[in-house]
């Protein structure tokens, strides 16, 4: 290893470690979040017109320093990862991070101004790099999708079941809520959430008593079977976001860097010995360099 490549590792290690001590500190934070809420503020304050227009100017400059205060942000993170590169890209709140901040600058983004504000809006979901409960909130959510798509396919089924049934049953006694299969699947989409439960018993007796069990099955399926399986799928999808997150944070992050501190050390010892070796044995004109 060269005295110059020496030096860039050296150099970078220094750099990696200065910005990794600068975005660990509370008070950065602290300011990146608080900027994230004034961007939210910001676009929320646009929706007011005639503030928008008195103060259009102002409102310009400070989505500017917005975006560059965030640009200065995603430097620092990318700098604390200098001298190992590929792990800043495996943390995939870095990557949403750099994702937003880098099409802020793409033309296509900025001359879109609904595009523009949608990618304004999505620097809120920032908030969940500050906010470690949201963040697993966020994670759960994620990770119950393939129980959710599981949930929806049989939520699906049990309506247009029912559906149908109720269309045979009742569509000419109440064709304004069973006419057709559509009006009928948003009838009882509409009584999962027990609304209105009441004045569509009544009315089903009016047809025949049996409507009672009709009702009485679905609200027994779809209102208490249904919503606590889905209960169920999320939670146990907290459940294993928040191993993860504890996980990640008290398994990985912290030895990693002290590991990073050690192999530095012994990369920057390792080169004082080459270095000293060449000085008391320097190669002899005839031997090969």
């Amino acid at each position: 290893m060269t005295d110059v490549t020496a030096g860039r590792l050296s150099a970078r290690e220094t750099l990696a470690r200065r910005c990794r001590a600068l975005i660990g500190r509370r008070w950065f934070a602290v300011t990146v979040f608080t900027l994230i809420l004034v961007n939210a503020g910001l676009l929320g304050l646009e929706t007011y017109s005639g503030v928008a227009e008195d103060w259009h100017r102002w409102l310009r400059l400070a989505e500017h320093l917005c975006v560059a205060a965030f640009t200065v942000e995603i430097l620092l993170r990318l700098a604390a990862h200098a001298d190992r590169p590929a792990d800043f890209f495996r943390d995939p709140w870095n990557l949403f991070d750099l994702a937003v901040v880098v099409s802020a600058f793409l033309p296509v983004v900025r001359e879109n101004t609904t595009v523009l504000r949608l990618l304004r809006l999505a620097r809120v979901l920032r908030t969940a790099r500050f906010l470690p409960q949201l963040r697993i909130i966020m994670v759960a959510v994620v990770r119950s999708l393939p129980g959710t798509l599981s949930f929806l396919l049989v939520g699906a089924l049990l309506l247009y079941v029912y559906a149908m049934i109720g269309w045979v049953f009742f569509a000419r006694a109440d064709p304004e809520h069973f006419g057709s299969i559509g009006r009928a699947v948003l009838t009882l989409f509409l009584l999962m959430t027990l609304d209105g439960i009441g004045d569509a018993v009544h009315g089903g007796l009016e047809v025949s008593r049996w409507s009672i069990v009709y009702y009485a099955s679905y609200v027994l399926f779809a209102s208490f079977v249904l919503v606590n399986v889905l209960i169920g799928v999320v939670i146990t999808s907290l459940d294993e976001a928040r191993d993860l997150e504890k996980a990640q944070q008290g398994g990985p992050e912290q030895p990693s860097s002290a590991l990073r501190d050690r192999i530095a050390t012994a990369r920057r010892a390792l080169d004082d010995l080459e270095r000293e070796l060449d000085l008391r044995h320097p190669p002899e004109s005839g031997q090969p360099m």
